[in-house]
């Protein structure tokens, strides 16, 4: 492997092989039962009832102005029921986001397998819990957030902490959180500094999360956050993450039901997909 694709893929592709040789043949007949691409998530569900969910990446697709050139990001649709798992887990890397994506929310399908068979070795699963649940940021110490968290935006303002965002799109930030962002140029400097990285997992299908991991310290507490990253942990324990905030899908029809009617986290949480927090069961 390149060190380029090292750099925006090694997270996935060490994932993928975690699950292959955790899940063996297995993989070999699963195939995809159902898709929804909604506003918000793109969820799955696989013909093993398992169900998985990531970002739906708008904003990443410059195609999607009109219906002829939409359709060069999303060549299959209608044709992606019946498509084996492992096909769609080779082609995620093709450069196309919106395979990425839909391949992201199959690993997060197949890892809550894993999930569901019990603790697993180096790491634990709460439910209905969120990673910084009762955190308090040391006195004097610094944080960043990667994309507009606006909980965790929210919860560090109140607390009147000293903290960056990092946000591509500002359009996305109110005022008194405008008031914290620092453009990209200034991402390594603040990482850097940084006591608490709070990092969107979005940045697993724009391939940025492993050069942000590799900028922060490794005293700090990392966590990575959001339905697209609800996957086996281990590839990100490895590169100093603390643990992740993620989505465990529990009921996967009603949960792609609500999405294809342009539903997010406010209409599935508790009904069809719980907040999950896995964390290392051991120091790091």
């Amino acid at each position: 492997m390149d060190t380029a694709n090292c750099q925006e893929n090694g997270i996935l592709l060490e994932t993928i092989d975690h699950l292959k040789a955790a899940l063996g043949d297995q993989l070999e007949t699963l195939v995809l039962e159902r898709i929804v691409i909604g506003i918000f998530f793109i969820g799955v569900k696989l013909s093993n009832g398992q169900g998985g969910l990531c970002f739906t990446p708008i904003k990443m697709i410059p195609e999607a102005v009109c219906c002829p050139s939409s359709a060069k990001a999303m060549p299959n649709s209608g044709k992606l029921r019946g498509t084996k798992v492992l096909s769609l887990l080779a082609t995620m890397f093709s450069g196309n986001v919106l395979k990425r994506a839909i391949g992201i929310a199959v690993i997060n399908a197949l890892s809550n397998m894993l999930f569901g068979q019990g603790a697993q070795p180096g790491y634990a699963i709460f439910h209905e819990r969120d990673p910084l649940d009762g955190y308090m940021l040391r006195k004097n110490g610094k944080a960043v957030v990667v994309g507009a968290l606006v909980p965790y935006i929210r919860m560090l303002i109140s607390t009147k902490s000293d903290f960056s965002i990092l946000e591509k799109d500002t359009k996305t930030l109110k005022p008194d959180a405008l008031e914290h962002y620092v453009p990209q140029e200034m991402a390594a400097q603040k990482i850097a500094e940084a006591d608490l990285v709070i990092i969107t997992g979005t940045t697993l299908i724009n391939g940025t999360l492993e050069g942000l991991l590799a900028l922060a310290r490794p005293q700090a507490d990392v966590f990575v956050v959001g339905p697209t990253a609800s996957m086996l942990p281990e590839a990100f324990f490895a590169r100093g993450v603390t643990a992740l905030g993620g989505v465990m899908v529990t009921d996967p029809d009603p949960l792609l039901d609500v999405l294809a009617e342009a539903g997010s986290g406010y209409h599935f949480f508790g009904k069809s997909a719980d907040r999950v927090v896995i964390a290392r069961s051991r120091p790091r």
